[in-house]
Protein backbone atom coordinates (compact mmCIF):
# COMPACT_ATOMS: atom_id res chain seq x y z
CA UNK A 1 0.00 0.00 0.00
CA UNK A 2 2.89 2.36 0.76
CA UNK A 3 4.37 1.70 -2.72
CA UNK A 4 1.07 2.66 -4.37
CA UNK A 5 0.86 5.93 -2.40
CA UNK A 6 4.42 6.92 -3.34
CA UNK A 7 3.75 6.45 -7.05
CA UNK A 8 0.45 8.33 -6.93
CA UNK A 9 2.16 11.18 -5.11
CA UNK A 10 4.73 11.50 -7.91
CA UNK A 11 2.47 12.92 -10.59
CA UNK A 12 4.43 15.21 -12.88
CA UNK A 13 7.76 14.67 -11.12
CA UNK A 14 11.01 14.57 -13.11
CA UNK A 15 14.43 13.24 -12.12
CA UNK A 16 17.31 14.32 -14.36
CA UNK A 17 20.58 12.41 -14.26
CA UNK A 18 23.94 13.69 -15.47
CA UNK A 19 26.72 11.11 -15.54
CA UNK A 20 30.35 10.39 -16.20
CA UNK A 21 30.89 7.97 -19.05
CA UNK A 22 31.13 4.46 -17.64
CA UNK A 23 29.79 5.47 -14.23
CA UNK A 24 26.62 3.41 -14.52
CA UNK A 25 24.44 6.52 -14.53
CA UNK A 26 22.17 5.20 -17.26
CA UNK A 27 21.80 1.92 -15.39
CA UNK A 28 20.84 3.79 -12.22
CA UNK A 29 18.29 5.78 -14.24
CA UNK A 30 16.71 2.65 -15.73
CA UNK A 31 16.56 0.95 -12.34
CA UNK A 32 15.07 4.05 -10.71
CA UNK A 33 12.43 4.42 -13.41
CA UNK A 34 11.56 0.77 -12.93
CA UNK A 35 11.32 1.15 -9.16
CA UNK A 36 9.04 4.16 -9.50
CA UNK A 37 7.13 2.75 -12.48
CA UNK A 38 7.65 5.90 -14.53
CA UNK A 39 9.00 6.60 -18.02
CA UNK A 40 12.71 6.56 -18.89
CA UNK A 41 14.27 8.81 -21.54
CA UNK A 42 17.80 8.57 -22.86
CA UNK A 43 18.12 8.15 -26.63
CA UNK A 44 14.32 8.04 -26.63
CA UNK A 45 14.42 11.81 -26.11
CA UNK A 46 15.84 12.21 -29.61
CA UNK A 47 12.81 10.41 -31.06
CA UNK A 48 10.52 12.90 -29.34
CA UNK A 49 12.57 15.88 -30.55
CA UNK A 50 12.49 14.56 -34.12
CA UNK A 51 8.75 13.91 -34.02
CA UNK A 52 7.94 17.34 -32.58
CA UNK A 53 10.24 19.27 -34.92
CA UNK A 54 9.48 17.28 -38.07
CA UNK A 55 13.21 16.74 -38.65
CA UNK A 56 14.96 13.46 -39.32
CA UNK A 57 16.08 11.76 -36.09
CA UNK A 58 19.55 11.37 -37.62
CA UNK A 59 20.07 15.12 -37.25
CA UNK A 60 19.57 14.96 -33.49
CA UNK A 61 21.71 11.82 -33.21
CA UNK A 62 24.62 13.61 -34.89
CA UNK A 63 24.24 16.56 -32.53
CA UNK A 64 23.67 14.44 -29.41
CA UNK A 65 25.83 15.92 -26.59
CA UNK A 66 28.53 16.86 -29.11
CA UNK A 67 31.06 19.65 -28.73
CA UNK A 68 29.47 22.71 -30.39
CA UNK A 69 32.61 23.55 -32.36
CA UNK A 70 32.59 20.08 -33.95
CA UNK A 71 28.89 19.93 -34.74
CA UNK A 72 28.85 22.23 -37.77
CA UNK A 73 31.80 20.32 -39.25
CA UNK A 74 29.98 17.01 -38.79
CA UNK A 75 26.97 18.25 -40.75
CA UNK A 76 29.08 19.98 -43.41
CA UNK A 77 31.30 16.94 -44.02
CA UNK A 78 28.39 14.49 -44.27
CA UNK A 79 25.88 16.75 -46.03
CA UNK A 80 23.33 15.48 -43.54
CA UNK A 81 19.84 15.45 -44.99
CA UNK A 82 20.67 18.32 -47.37
CA UNK A 83 19.33 20.97 -44.99
CA UNK A 84 20.56 24.55 -44.99
CA UNK A 85 23.56 25.08 -42.71
CA UNK A 86 21.92 27.99 -40.84
CA UNK A 87 18.94 25.82 -39.96
CA UNK A 88 21.27 23.27 -38.39
CA UNK A 89 22.90 25.73 -36.01
CA UNK A 90 23.87 24.41 -32.60
CA UNK A 91 21.46 26.75 -30.87
CA UNK A 92 18.41 25.86 -32.97
CA UNK A 93 18.90 22.13 -32.52
CA UNK A 94 19.45 22.64 -28.81
CA UNK A 95 16.26 24.69 -28.50
CA UNK A 96 14.28 22.00 -30.31
CA UNK A 97 15.64 19.43 -27.89
CA UNK A 98 14.77 21.73 -24.97
CA UNK A 99 11.20 21.93 -26.25
CA UNK A 100 11.05 18.13 -26.30
CA UNK A 101 12.37 17.93 -22.72
CA UNK A 102 9.77 20.44 -21.47
CA UNK A 103 7.00 18.65 -23.35
CA UNK A 104 7.93 15.34 -21.73
CA UNK A 105 8.16 16.92 -18.26
CA UNK A 106 4.74 18.53 -18.59
CA UNK A 107 3.24 15.30 -19.90
CA UNK A 108 4.45 12.67 -17.44
CA UNK A 109 6.65 11.72 -14.51
CA UNK A 110 9.95 10.42 -15.81
CA UNK A 111 13.71 9.98 -15.55
CA UNK A 112 15.71 11.91 -18.17
CA UNK A 113 19.38 11.16 -18.85
CA UNK A 114 21.83 13.96 -19.70
CA UNK A 115 21.40 16.50 -22.51
CA UNK A 116 21.39 19.51 -20.14
CA UNK A 117 17.96 18.40 -18.94
CA UNK A 118 18.71 19.56 -15.40
CA UNK A 119 19.35 23.07 -16.72
CA UNK A 120 16.35 23.04 -19.05
CA UNK A 121 14.07 22.09 -16.15
CA UNK A 122 15.77 24.31 -13.56
CA UNK A 123 12.48 26.16 -12.90
CA UNK A 124 10.29 23.06 -13.08
CA UNK A 125 8.55 22.81 -9.67
CA UNK A 126 8.88 19.05 -9.14
CA UNK A 127 12.38 18.31 -10.34
CA UNK A 128 15.40 16.65 -8.73
CA UNK A 129 18.76 16.82 -10.51
CA UNK A 130 21.40 14.17 -9.83
CA UNK A 131 24.96 13.63 -11.05
CA UNK A 132 26.40 10.10 -11.00
CA UNK A 133 30.15 9.49 -10.83
CA UNK A 134 32.39 6.54 -10.00
CA UNK A 135 36.06 5.71 -9.50
CA UNK A 136 38.22 5.62 -12.66
CA UNK A 137 39.00 1.94 -11.98
CA UNK A 138 35.35 0.95 -11.77
CA UNK A 139 34.50 2.96 -14.86
CA UNK A 140 37.26 1.36 -16.93
CA UNK A 141 36.16 -2.08 -15.76
CA UNK A 142 32.54 -1.34 -16.66
CA UNK A 143 33.46 0.00 -20.12
CA UNK A 144 35.78 -2.90 -20.99
CA UNK A 145 33.11 -5.45 -20.09
CA UNK A 146 30.29 -3.63 -21.85
CA UNK A 147 32.16 -2.80 -25.06
CA UNK A 148 34.64 -5.69 -25.06
CA UNK A 149 37.67 -3.43 -25.48
CA UNK A 150 41.04 -3.13 -23.74
CA UNK A 151 41.70 -1.06 -20.63
CA UNK A 152 43.68 1.66 -22.43
CA UNK A 153 41.02 2.02 -25.11
CA UNK A 154 38.43 2.28 -22.35
CA UNK A 155 40.43 5.02 -20.56
CA UNK A 156 40.85 6.96 -23.81
CA UNK A 157 37.14 6.70 -24.59
CA UNK A 158 36.21 7.66 -21.04
CA UNK A 159 38.36 10.80 -21.15
CA UNK A 160 37.18 11.80 -24.62
CA UNK A 161 33.46 11.39 -23.99
CA UNK A 162 33.63 13.14 -20.62
CA UNK A 163 35.43 16.03 -22.30
CA UNK A 164 32.77 16.23 -25.02
CA UNK A 165 29.90 16.10 -22.52
CA UNK A 166 31.51 18.80 -20.39
CA UNK A 167 32.04 21.04 -23.41
CA UNK A 168 28.43 20.61 -24.53
CA UNK A 169 27.01 21.24 -21.05
CA UNK A 170 29.22 24.22 -20.25
CA UNK A 171 28.48 25.83 -23.62
CA UNK A 172 24.70 25.68 -23.31
CA UNK A 173 24.32 26.37 -19.58
CA UNK A 174 25.64 28.81 -17.00
CA UNK A 175 26.87 25.92 -14.85
CA UNK A 176 29.85 23.55 -14.81
CA UNK A 177 29.41 19.90 -15.80
CA UNK A 178 30.08 17.46 -12.98
CA UNK A 179 30.50 20.06 -10.24
CA UNK A 180 28.45 19.26 -7.15
CA UNK A 181 26.98 22.78 -6.96
CA UNK A 182 25.44 22.34 -10.42
CA UNK A 183 23.05 19.65 -9.16
CA UNK A 184 20.76 18.92 -6.24
CA UNK A 185 22.75 15.79 -5.48
CA UNK A 186 26.07 14.26 -6.56
CA UNK A 187 26.54 10.55 -5.87
CA UNK A 188 29.60 8.29 -5.97
CA UNK A 189 27.98 5.07 -7.17
CA UNK A 190 30.95 3.02 -5.95
CA UNK A 191 29.68 3.38 -2.37
CA UNK A 192 26.38 1.53 -2.84
CA UNK A 193 26.48 0.13 -6.37
CA UNK A 194 23.93 0.85 -9.09
CA UNK A 195 21.00 -1.10 -7.65
CA UNK A 196 21.28 0.25 -4.11
CA UNK A 197 21.88 3.76 -5.45
CA UNK A 198 18.58 3.53 -7.33
CA UNK A 199 16.81 2.39 -4.15
CA UNK A 200 18.44 5.24 -2.21
CA UNK A 201 17.20 7.75 -4.78
CA UNK A 202 13.72 6.25 -4.69
CA UNK A 203 13.59 6.82 -0.93
CA UNK A 204 14.94 10.37 -1.30
CA UNK A 205 12.33 11.19 -3.94
CA UNK A 206 9.54 9.84 -1.74
CA UNK A 207 10.74 12.02 1.15
CA UNK A 208 11.22 15.08 -1.08
CA UNK A 209 7.96 14.99 -3.02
Amino acid sequence: MQEKNIIEFMDNTVITIGRQFGSGGSDVGKLLAGELKIAYYDKELLQVAAAESGLNQQIFEKADEKEPARLAFAFHSTGCCGLHEDFLSNERLFMMQCDAIRLIAERESCVIIGRCSDYVLRDFPRHLSVFIHDTPENRVDRITKKLNIGAQAARDMMDRIDRVRASYYNYFTDKCWGKAESYNLSIDVSILGTEATAVFLKDLIARTF
